[in-house]
């Protein structure tokens, strides 16, 4: 539900505080000429940082020729005040008073600079003020300890602030809130909880105010701890915080319930708040959003506009642009890329990085990339927001390029950065680029962030390495669902239907509840496995024990289960009965099944199908080629290769490539390009010969064209995964396993040759295709045929 407006005209939002540039000398004469004495020049310097004209106010106190502690104190209290941008001209200043002996810092001082270093996370700075203070005997003063408290939180450094906090003889609201905002900011929920229980225990005279729910109410929508929300959301009603700080609270509260996924009070606190600015309506835009629902969240942006302009902000903006990203609605994006133009907060980085977003997620990375280079400031989300377009959009290696800019400028990844850039090297299969990133996050202190465990547990399944991602799974601190799915996805896509079981049932022992995603894992699982009998029981427990109701995905699966165990009939009984229609998907794990197994008539029935729907994607298009070709009927196969191409479907290249020290070969069938091709190619000449000793024979099904046979040979041998297998083969040592990916599903005659190779060169080789990984060895397959 959307929230009813209210009929009071809503309130502009206050106006950002500028900065202005320095002032010319002829300026500073006629506006800041100095009286004769200091008296005038603090009370006009006083005058000027009211106005917030800091450049004025600095002039005039290097006129003052002795400034006294007060001086020092009103400059050193406007910097800090203003944030990073300014606080490192407080702590300047404040080693400027050091210098200057005459006038020591008072228990005024030090909370202004700690405040400054507060602002800088500046640790160091901050722990020599702190002996500073103590050489002063003001260490254990209320306002000092707690910016000290403050400093040392933020910072994480947890011990100091506490020894801090228990040194103090006497406490007020403001100590506490900084002890719980601390906790909180960290996402420390139970100390949070901890020290606001202990706040109300200890002094019946102190009660939570604005400040100490402000700070909680974040924490508890992260955790969604929605009945602790109720209680916060009751105490500030009974303590009627909403008259005096109703946007504040309101606005906390609001973000609150739509983050523990309740609109209806979402809506109902939003109605209730007589003021609301444009951090409001971005809560509430945002939290439509986070609920998906994309279309109310965008219909709100467009009633806050109603209001006036004067709720326009980057925030606001940014939520909106959420909603635009995840509808794909580009022109309604696109329109509010003009609409920032002409408010003048296109410049603004928040909104930069939100369209910046925006036209990445939509797969308009060329849009994206030149609003990346027009954009005069950057920080870590622009970056990150580019290098996950690039990656989503199947750009591996310029995501790395982005990476080594970003790095380049100085600019620090975060864990978004990163979560970003591993699936690049997933996607490419590249394991030395992985071991790198995996090497940052480790050296960066995030390694046990669980969002990058999970991107790491991917990358190394994806890399051939399975047994890395259990390492990390299992010292992981903490898993969460997406954890498990991934982890038994990956064993799933490595033939490890077993190994996936024993880890569903590990993750009931231990309370897990499974989702639908879980199931989709499981069942492909058991499909790459051949555990037919164990995917069915899965599937039906999934409904019976669990209450999933079974998703299109989870159709696809079981007819892809039954149909490639060669239970073709069973697999088109099971569409038949399906409670949805089947689309185009399901039909093709079928039809892939036929191909395999070689049922003709079956086939023809479902590309019949297939053809009613029309087919979606090159890859049916190739399978009903296949199947015509393999019967011998070469003028259909040709009649579906024209009508693919009537179509506009193209049909991607098989590529295949390898990494070799860090270095990635690519590979396409038929290539010469690459600078050992010779060699290449009289290796393969020469594994031809060999293998054809053990018996091996060319299954010329797999070419579609209707030619001889001898060139069919040919075409078979020189596709790509063979180039880059032969290519490993005359590169690595005879120790390594080759591991070598394509994008496209390995062929049958390919397969075959591998298995022959491992016995005629004494390799290890392992293929990852569109589909799974093979592990050969020994003249056998992990996945025993069954791909």
């Amino acid at each position: 539900m959307r929230p009813r407006l209210p009929a009071t005209k809503l309130k502009p939002a206050a106006a950002p505080i500028h900065r202005p540039p320095p002032p010319t000398t002829s300026r500073l004469l006629s506006t800041a000429a100095a009286p004769s004495d200091e008296c005038g020049l603090q009370q006009q310097l006083d005058a000027h940082i009211a106005r917030g004209n800091l450049s004025l106010a600095r002039h005039l106190f290097d006129q003052i020729p002795d400034p006294d502690v007060r001086a020092y104190n009103a400059l050193i209290r406007a910097y800090s005040w203003r944030g990073p941008g300014l606080a490192a001209y407080a702590l300047n200043l404040y080693r400027a008073m050091l210098q200057d002996r005459r006038v020591p810092p008072d228990k005024y001082t030090f909370p202004f600079v700690l405040k400054a270093c507060s602002a800088l996370l500046d640790l160091r700075s901050g722990r020599a003020i702190h002996r500073h203070a103590a050489r002063a005997g003001l260490q254990t003063d209320l306002f000092v300890s707690t910016a000290l408290i403050d400093l040392y939180m933020k910072c994480a450094f947890f011990r100091h602030a506490t020894n801090v906090f228990d040194q103090m003889p006497a406490r007020d609201a403001v100590a506490w809130n900084a002890m719980l905002a601390g906790y909180a900011l960290h996402g420390m929920y139970h100390n949070a909880l901890a020290y606001l229980l202990r706040m109300q225990d200890q002094d019946a005279r102190l009660r939570p105010n604005a400040s100490t729910l402000v700070s909680l109410l974040p924490l508890l929508a992260q955790h969604r701890a929605l009945s602790q929300g109720i209680s916060v959301h009751a105490y500030s009603v009974r303590a009627c915080l909403h008259d005096k700080d109703g946007v504040l609270v309101g606005t906390a509260l609001l973000d609150m319930y739509a983050k523990c996924g309740h609109l209806h009070y979402t809506c109902r606190v939003f109605e209730a708040m007589a003021d609301k600015n444009d951090v409001t309506w971005s809560a509430l835009i945002g939290g439509f959003v986070l609920c998906n629902r994309m279309l109310e969240a965008f219909g709100l942006f467009k009633d806050m506009l109603a209001q006036g302009l004067c709720f326009l902000s980057p925030t606001s903006v940014a939520s909106a642009l959420r909603a635009c990203a995840n509808l794909a609605d580009l022109r309604i994006g696109k329109q509010l890329h003009v609409l920032l133009a002409k408010s003048g907060l296109n410049s603004d980085l928040t909104a930069g990085n939100s369209l910046l977003s925006m036209y990445a997620k939509a797969g308009l990375i060329d849009e994206a990339t030149a609003l990346f280079d027009e954009m005069v400031v950057k920080d870590t989300v622009s970056y990150s927001a580019l290098i996950s377009g690039y990656v989503q959009n199947g750009m591996a290696d310029e995501a790395f390029l982005v990476f080594r800019t970003m790095q380049a400028c100085n600019v620090e990844p975060d864990v978004a950065t990163m979560v970003s850039l591993i699936p690049a090297c997933s996607h490419l299969a590249a394991l030395q680029h992985g071991k790198c990133s995996h090497a940052s996050v480790v050296v960066r202190g995030i390694a046990s962030e669980t969002s990058i465990c999970n991107a790491l547990i991917d990358m190394y399944a994806k890399c051939g390495r399975i047994d890395l991602s259990r390492q990390i799974f299992d010292v992981m601190p903490a898993q969460d669902i997406v954890s498990w799915n991934t982890m038994i996805a990956g064993y799933g896509i490595h033939g490890l239907g077993k190994e996936a079981t024993a880890l569903f049932l590990d993750m009931k022992n231990r309370a897990c509840e499974p989702d639908a995603v879980t199931f989709i894992c499981l069942i492909s699982a058991c499909s790459h496995s051949g555990l037919v009998t164990e995917g069915k029981r899965w599937f039906h427990m999934m409904e019976q024990r669990y209450g999933i109701t079974p998703r299109m995905e989870h159709y696809i699966g079981m007819v892809d289960l039954l149909a490639r165990g060669g239970f073709l009939d069973e697999a088109y009984q099971f569409i038949q009965s399906m409670p949805l229609k089947a689309d185009v998907r399901v039909w093709g794990a079928l039809l892939g099944a036929c191909r395999v197994h070689k049922n003709i008539d079956l086939g023809k029935q479902v590309a019949r199908m297939i053809q009613k729907l029309g087919p979606e994607g090159t890859g049916n298009f190739v399978l009903l080629s296949n199947i015509f070709s393999a019967a011998g009927r070469f003028d259909e196969a040709a009649e579906v290769r024209v009508l693919q191409k009537e179509k506009g479907f193209k049909k991607s290249p098989g590529c295949s490539w390898i990494e070799i020290n860090g270095s990635l070969h690519a590979f396409i069938g038929g290539d010469r390009s690459h600078p050992q091709s010779p060699q290449i190619y009289e290796e393969l000449d020469s594994i031809l010969v060999d293998i054809q000793k053990l018996g091996y024979q060319a299954d010329t099904s797999f070419v579609l064209q209707d030619v001889e046979d001898e060139e069919k040979e040919k075409a078979l041998l020189y596709h790509s995964e063979k180039l880059a297998i032969a290519f490993g083969i005359l590169t690595l040592s005879e120790d390594k396993t080759i591991f070598v990916t394509k994008n496209l599903r390995v062929c049958g005659d390919c397969h075959t040759v591998i298995k022959y190779m491992t016995l005629v060169r004494k390799r290890a080789i392992i293929v990852r295709d569109a589909n799974r990984f093979h592990h050969f060895k020994n003249g056998q397959c992990s996945c025993g045929d069954f791909w």
